[in-house]
């Protein structure tokens, strides 16, 4: 509630009174956690259900912790903003976020799983270009499918249990699977990710920061808490995380590279949610919060060079690396850190996953992510900072980014070497007591091995691994033109053929009032139309005549209304009874 009340807090508050406002939040609300205990608070009861906003343990509180640190650093990193609006959207994204990690209930859950998808839609809107704006319009038709999958499966949960506890659930019934489709959706486990990878590149440069640490992991909370142990995880997972990597082969933008390392990175973590055992759930949880991190540092990196040089394409970009070298060594703390190098914090939360999948006897999934990690370092660690600050020289001479950039920057890459350095910071709060060791001879060496091998390949084929000018086709191509074919099928034959149901339904009524304002008249005007088009063998006078009496007919037809006896209406009125009864038999017999 402290970012949530903050946000319409801040189109009032002015200059620096706004910056001392925006800083002080995130550090009131991280001491706001330290003094947390465990325990459920504003719980409530609601339609004989109890809602509960605040579930505190030590699951929750380790992913609030790096909610919040990440927020003090993104918010630190946009201090040179001046537009309120972006600052407004990144709060209620972060208070969402953490609504979520509290949540006790289903529907509490709901809530803010909607505000994080509707404030985040504004941090790629803000960009105000065609292309950002075409994106968040994509973006948010996503999110509202993956919120309609999870409401209908609260809402057959409900039916099914009489319960909204927001606990493990498990894959047994139609709720759960559509809860779970809601939940992968965020994480943008494939096909269900093409939206991570469309949106996050054309974000704002704060935005992406910001988008980078939420939304996936938020849903891999949500996973943990409802679906661990669920095996079809376990392979979701594993895929995930070399789809990322191969996708990142293809890419040209450099956020669109780690746009592409998110859905792998976070394959990871859905991959230990699958897997389920304590060392597995404590990998996924240590590798989200060392994620969040060094996630949120490389954004921070490449925002910084499209910031300063305007360019975000690695065939626009090199040489830049004598005219921004801090930026290019804080990056690459970064990019040591998802490469899972030695003291740095990806070699301490990822290995935690990899060994899980070892002890669980799963040599099939240890194989793909260990691949997965050597396609991390070559792509985020060694193709993306060549060919950006190093490579071709293209003339372009630029300054380091505004200070406040890089003091979050420096902040979050002391982080990375500081779990790196100090494990056991992170392993005191993961959910479980951790009896995992990443420091010995035969993971150094192993790692290393592994990483100076993908290093000289990388240096031996640098030349086929450039970026090239082209456009990446992933699995939203589908939607995308399904979506085109769809509105040319309403615009096209469906609109045609209700313009001509329109028609045919607007003279029937005309033609029914017309017969009802003078039946007689009308039966009359018709018994001659029959007489006149079809008894070809009538006298040419007696037929103008007859025409002439038509003539008359219709044009006084609606101002005369002719008598008929009672008993021929009563007789027209059992017809139309008899009529009536056949066709409701008839109807009930169909149907």
């Amino acid at each position: 509630m402290i970012f949530i009340i903050g946000a319409f807090l801040i189109p009032i508050l002015k200059g620096r009174l706004r910056k001392i406002f925006l800083v002080l939040s995130p550090i009131l609300a991280f001491i706001t956690l330290l003094c947390m205990p465990h325990g459920t608070y504003l719980a409530y009861k609601f339609l004989g259900y109890e809602l509960v906003f605040g579930r505190v343990d030590t699951l929750s509180l380790c992913f609030a912790y790096v909610f919040v640190i990440m927020s003090f650093l993104g918010i630190l990193y946009a201090l040179h903003l001046k537009d309120s609006g972006q600052y407004m959207a990144a709060f209620l994204y972060i208070g969402g976020a953490l609504g979520v990690v509290f949540a006790g209930d289903l529907l509490s859950l709901f809530i803010f799983w909607e505000i994080m998808a509707f404030s985040s839609v504004f941090l790629i809107c803000y960009q105000k270009d065609k292309r950002s704006l075409d994106a968040g319009f994509r973006y948010i038709l996503v999110h509202a499918f993956g919120s309609s999958c999870l409401l209908a499966g609260i809402v057959l949960h409900i039916g099914d249990t009489y319960s909204l506890t927001f606990e493990l659930l498990g894959l047994n019934s139609l709720g759960s699977l559509l809860i779970l489709i809601g939940f992968l959706l965020n994480a943008a486990v494939p096909p269900l990710h093409a939206w991570l990878s469309d949106a996050y590149p054309k974000a704002t440069i704060v935005g992406a920061v910001f988008l980078s640490a939420f939304t996936t992991k938020t849903a891999v909370y949500a996973l943990l808490r409802a679906f661990s142990g669920t095996d079809i995880l376990i392979w979701l997972g594993a895929i995930m995380a070399l789809y990322g990597v191969v996708f990142a082969v293809l890419e040209n933008d450099i956020r669109g590279i780690l746009a592409y390392h998110i859905i792998s990175q976070v394959g990871y973590m859905v991959c230990g949610v699958g897997i389920g055992t304590e060392m597995a759930i404590n990998g996924a949880t240590a590798h989200a919060f060392s994620h969040i991190l060094y996630k949120g540092l490389l954004f921070m990196g490449a925002g910084a060079v499209i910031h300063m040089t305007g360019k975000r394409k690695l065939t626009e970009l090199g040489g830049i690396y004598k005219y921004m070298p801090l930026t290019f060594t804080l990056y690459m703390i970064g990019a040591f850190s998802i490469s899972a190098f030695p003291l740095f914090s990806g070699f301490v939360s990822k290995s935690m996953v990899i060994e899980a999948a070892a002890l669980d006897h799963k040599p099939v999934i240890w194989l793909m992510l260990t691949l997965a990690s050597v396609g991390t370092f070559l792509h985020t660690g060694l193709k993306l900072p060549y060919f950006t600050f190093f490579a071709k020289d293209r003339g372009i001479k630029v300054k380091e980014p505004p200070k406040n950039m890089l003091f979050a920057m420096g902040l979050a890459a002391f982080l990375c070497i500081l779990i790196g350095v100090y494990p056991n910071l992170l392993y005191s709060i993961l959910p479980y007591p951790v009896d995992f060791a990443p420091y010995t001879p035969m993971h150094i060496v192993g790692t290393m091995q592994l990483l100076l091998f993908t290093a000289l390949g990388f240096f031996l084929l640098k030349k086929k691994l450039g970026g090239e000018p082209t456009i990446t086709l992933d699995v939203d191509w589908f939607y995308r033109k399904s979506a085109r074919l769809f509105l040319w099928f309403c615009k096209e034959p469906m609109m045609k053929f209700a313009i001509i149901v329109d028609r045919i339904t607007t003279r029937s009524a005309h033609t029914f009032l017309w017969f009802c304002r003078n039946p007689i008249g009308a039966l009359k005007i018709i018994k001659n139309i029959i007489h006149l088009t079809y008894l070809e063998r009538i006298d040419a006078k007696y037929k103008e005549e007859l025409k002439t009496k038509l003539e008359k007919q219709k044009s006084t037809h609606l101002d005369r209304h002719e008598q008929i006896s009672i008993g021929i209406a009563i007789l027209l009125i059992v017809i139309i009874l008899l009529i009536y009864l056949v066709v409701y038999v008839m109807g009930v017999r169909i149907f």
